[in-house]
């Protein structure tokens, strides 16, 4: 009888030649050619234990099931948005199928600062090609538990927002302190909703980070929470511009950081964020990375101007970071036992108020969120979204969502705001996001329009 060969290692590579911000911008094309040259030129993509997929689309449903696009998916995407989602998509289906092992979706552009409201492009991203497949992985394969675990400098705000309700999504972001970078937030304090708490967790590292620190942290924070939540997938959100020679970030992560990292987290499926060192960092990390997650040898990928010990950390810096670990062990320790703020309670509602900037389109949000407290399920949300497109143009809108294990009475009470909502002039659109039943209805109450996409 043949053995069976061992699962493989599935590679995307998707450079997005047609989307670009602008032709000198940091995020273009050639962050992923540089890799793919390199890569190739090394013999990676011959070895018995890599196959590389083509890219298959998303659909638009699969888009509207994650979120709520000001005033319709179409008019927040290009084909290049479809192609990048979609190649996380297909190679999580190849995962859950048994057909590799795990996968690295080395896709542009980038998502993890797409918000649940989307009414342009902030922070590089206009969708979030993570929460795009990791809610197509929970309607199509029922996989409940999922933890993400984000790894780029900078903060992933957007992924944040769409799980922060949610309490079968873990979402780990490390990161440079958000007092010295864009955007602005992922502080410790930040953890979650009232029946999420903690199923949010931010490590905001000082600049200057080091291998040994980040190490640590994986270590003595990221791995034991990993292990309490028992999720059923992993997904790595693998920004790199934690890399010493990144333009943007101030962090001294190195190639063999990285591939480190990769190997202690195991991930079932990374998918390429930031990382804007085109030909310093980006096909070093990229192929360290490759190769933990095939299990080979790693350690003769070295950054030409690698020195071991070159970054050193002061015990003053060391002693933070441990600070940092051991706040967020108890905050998780305790995460049971979170009061609501009164404060924060208006009837039956739990509610916030955000003011969001898209720095890309130069946007101004402001949104009021307002979540059913509900003894019997996660309860539904209700999103009041008003942004200021410029020249007098206010987009308005309000966004129903409910979750997939919403109770009977939650789903009857979001229809009925959906319908209510419709009969005024309020809002410009109104949206239901039904998890439940995998459907997506849209509203434009100007035109008394109403259109509906299903699950696959």
């Amino acid at each position: 009888m043949s053995k069976l060969l061992p699962k493989k290692t599935g590679l995307i590579f998707f450079p997005a030649f047609d989307w670009a911000i602008s032709p000198t911008h940091p995020e273009r094309e050639e962050r992923l050619l540089y890799t793919r040259d390199q890569i190739f030129e090394e013999g990676i993509m011959d070895l018995p234990q890599i196959e590389e997929y083509s890219p298959s689309l998303a659909l638009i449903h699969d888009l509207a099931r994650t979120h709520f696009c000001v005033p319709r998916v179409e008019d927040q995407i290009t084909e290049a948005h479809l192609i990048a989602a979609g190649a996380a998509i297909l190679l999580a289906d190849k995962i859950v199928q048994g057909e590799i092992k795990n996968g690295f979706a080395l896709v542009r552009p980038p998502g993890h600062h797409a918000m649940r409201v989307v009414h342009g492009n902030r922070g590089f991203c206009n969708i979030n090609n993570e929460a795009i497949m990791v809610e197509y992985l929970r309607a199509r394969h029922k996989i409940k538990r999922i933890a993400i675990i984000d790894t780029d400098v900078h903060h992933g705000d957007g992924t944040q927002d769409i799980f922060w309700h949610d309490p079968d999504v873990l979402f780990i972001s490390f990161h440079q302190d958000g007092r010295t970078l864009y955007p602005g937030t992922g502080f410790t304090y930040e953890l979650g909703g009232p029946r999420a708490y903690a199923r949010t967790i931010n490590i905001p590292l000082p600049p200057g980070t080091t291998d040994d620190s980040l190490l640590y942290v994986v270590d003595n924070l990221i791995l034991p929470v990993l292990a309490d939540f028992k999720p059923d997938f992993i997904v790595n959100s693998a920004g790199q511009d934690n890399h010493y020679t990144d333009p943007l970030g101030s962090m001294r992560i190195t190639a063999q950081g990285y591939a480190k990292l990769t190997e202690k987290l195991r991930p079932d499926l990374a998918v390429l964020e930031g990382g804007y060192a085109i030909e310093t960092a980006l096909p070093y990390v990229n192929m360290s990375i490759i190769l933990a997650l095939a299990g080979l040898d790693y350690s003769g990928v070295k950054e030409p101007d690698y020195l071991p010990g070159r970054f050193k950390e002061t015990p003053e810096h060391k002693d933070q970071v441990r600070r940092i670990v051991q706040e967020l062990r108890q905050r998780w320790e305790t995460r049971d036992n979170a009061p609501i703020e009164k404060r924060d309670v208006n009837g039956n509602y739990y509610q916030r108020k955000k003011h969001i900037f898209y720095d890309t389109d130069y946007i101004e949000e402001n949104q009021l969120e307002k979540l059913r407290l509900c003894d019997c399920c996660p309860g539904y949300l209700i999103i009041d979204t008003k942004a200021n497109l410029g020249f007098n143009r206010p987009a308005t809108a309000l966004c129903i969502s409910v979750p997939a294990a919403a109770c009977p009475k939650c789903r009857a009470e979001a229809g009925d705001v959906f319908q209510q909502s419709k009969k005024t002039s309020q809002y410009r659109n109104v949206y239901l996001q039904d998890k439940h039943s995998d459907t997506f209805y849209g509203y434009d109450c100007e035109k008394s329009r109403e259109w509906l996409t299903e699950g696959r």
